[in-house]
């Protein structure tokens, strides 16, 4: 079956485009769980009802921006009536009262939501690998980590699954798996989503965004799921994206390469070779810029998640929702709740936690002096390809995955991950980092890198 769209153009219906999907997941996701990027699917006869209902809408010509467009989402935000686990025995059985304010706009713009994805257990983990129900596995490489903590999101992108997905990223849970399966990952400027409906793992750095097989479809989802909301009192208007203006190659750029040493010279040459590429082509300059305290980036991002984690974590008592979470959680939550607890004793206050307040206004203003002079700041997303699922790596080793995306996170700029080639056949993801609120400037730059292929 096919529809004739807005502009007489032959697309594939929504129905149809389901069918394909689901056929998809029961065939390499559910059965024997080779990807194991879903935990639920919604069921399947609403699924084709609601389908039936935008195709329609679509042949009125009254369907909203997202018509035909499947979406998976990340199973710490609460979809009404659906399991938000957030991959945890804790919460295995939560079924989400409500929408969350993300998902209320997704359906106010017709976009089919087709299930809820894997995670790192509580979102604490940069693999895919701590799920309480199995890792999730990388679609390009079936022994391979995708990266987390949103890895089944990314996987389920990557795998074909659906359209697009959104995530949370809090030091780099949407750009680390975006890079390691080769789609595009967008963490938008903090406050710029409402984070109502999301089970959080540090407020004061989480930050609801998308993946996508591309630009354009990761900045449509955005656009969407942006601006103020009144229950998230930290949320603020936000300027528009113009899709349109999405594709117009920006003149003029400077491109900031940021100074941090990786080991891996494959993956910093195959990043300058892209940069080069894009100067080449477009008459862009380039040129070195330096983060003074971004080298303490994990020292002070970890602090604040481990304090703020065990402080959300206190409601999950087994009395109100679930279990208890010292009684279910896996080894990498337990870590944090007990770590966090630690540092928010009295005696330890002032020597950890408000000394990473610190650190991160330093490296929010040093960021805001960069950009006085570049239009964005250019890395690898991850300085290391991923390992092997199951190797026994230490817990710094698993932590330095996130080196180059925590400070954004910390600065609370707005940055994205696009594919940037491969090595070996792994993929290899570049982070486009921009100024707050400057998301149309970051599109068009990371829109131009993806035209280079």
């Amino acid at each position: 079956m096919e529809l004739m769209g807005k502009d007489d153009v032959m697309v594939s219906s929504t129905v149809s485009k389901l069918k394909e999907y689901l056929s998809e997941i029961k065939k390499n996701d559910q059965n024997g769980k080779r990807i194991n990027a879903f935990l639920h699917l919604r069921d399947e006869k609403n699924l084709l009802h609601e389908a039936e209902e935008i195709d329609r809408k679509i042949k009125s010509g009254k369907a909203g921006r997202l018509a035909g467009k499947v979406i998976a989402v990340k199973s710490n935000i609460n979809v009404q009536g659906e399991i938000a686990s957030c991959a945890s025995h804790v919460l295995e059985n939560y079924k989400a009262p409500y929408d969350a304010h993300v998902i209320e706009r997704i359906k106010s713009e017709d976009g089919l939501i087709i299930g809820m994805t894997n995670m790192d257990e509580f979102a604490c983990g940069a693999s895919g690998e701590t799920s309480a129900f199995g890792p999730t596995k990388n679609p390009i490489n079936l022994d391979l980590i995708p990266g987390g903590s949103s890895s089944g999101s990314a996987a389920a992108v990557a795998a074909g699954f659906c359209d697009m997905a959104l995530g949370s990223d809090t030091g780099g849970s949407i750009r680390n798996p975006s890079s390691h399966c080769g789609v595009v990952g967008i963490k938008p400027t903090y406050s710029s989503v409402s984070r109502y409906g999301l089970i959080d793992l540090s407020m004061s750095l989480d930050q609801i965004g998308t993946l996508a097989g591309n630009v354009p479809d990761a900045g449509l989802l955005l656009d969407v799921i942006m601006g103020r909301d009144e229950k998230d009192s930290i949320s603020q208007d936000s300027p528009k994206i113009n899709l349109n203006e999405t594709e117009r190659i920006p003149k003029d750029i400077t491109i900031g390469i940021l100074d941090f040493e990786i080991q891996n010279n494959e993956i910093k040459n195959l990043i300058m070779k892209r940069i080069k590429e894009a100067v080449k082509k477009y008459g862009w300059k380039y040129k070195n810029v330096k983060i003074e305290n971004i080298g303490l980036a994990i020292e002070t991002y970890y602090p604040l998640v481990y304090v703020e984690f065990f402080s959300g974590t206190r409601k999950f008592d087994g009395r109100r929702y679930g279990r208890k979470i010292e009684d279910a959680a896996g080894e990498e939550v337990l870590r944090r709740v007990l770590g966090g607890s630690e540092i928010s004793k009295e005696e330890y206050g002032g020597r950890y936690y408000y000394r990473a307040l610190k650190i991160k206004e330093f490296i929010e203003k040093e960021f805001s002096g960069v950009f006085r002079n570049v239009d964005c700041i250019v890395s690898a997303t991850v300085p290391k390809l991923p390992h092997k699922i199951g190797t026994n790596i230490s817990v710094r080793e698993m932590y330095e995955y996130d080196a180059l995306t925590t400070p954004s996170n910390l600065a609370g700029n707005c940055s994205v991950s696009v594919p940037a080639g491969e090595i070996n056949g792994i993929p290899v993801g570049m982070q486009i980092i921009c100024d707050k609120f400057k998301e149309q400037k970051m599109l068009q730059i990371a829109r131009a890198f993806e035209k280079l292929k």
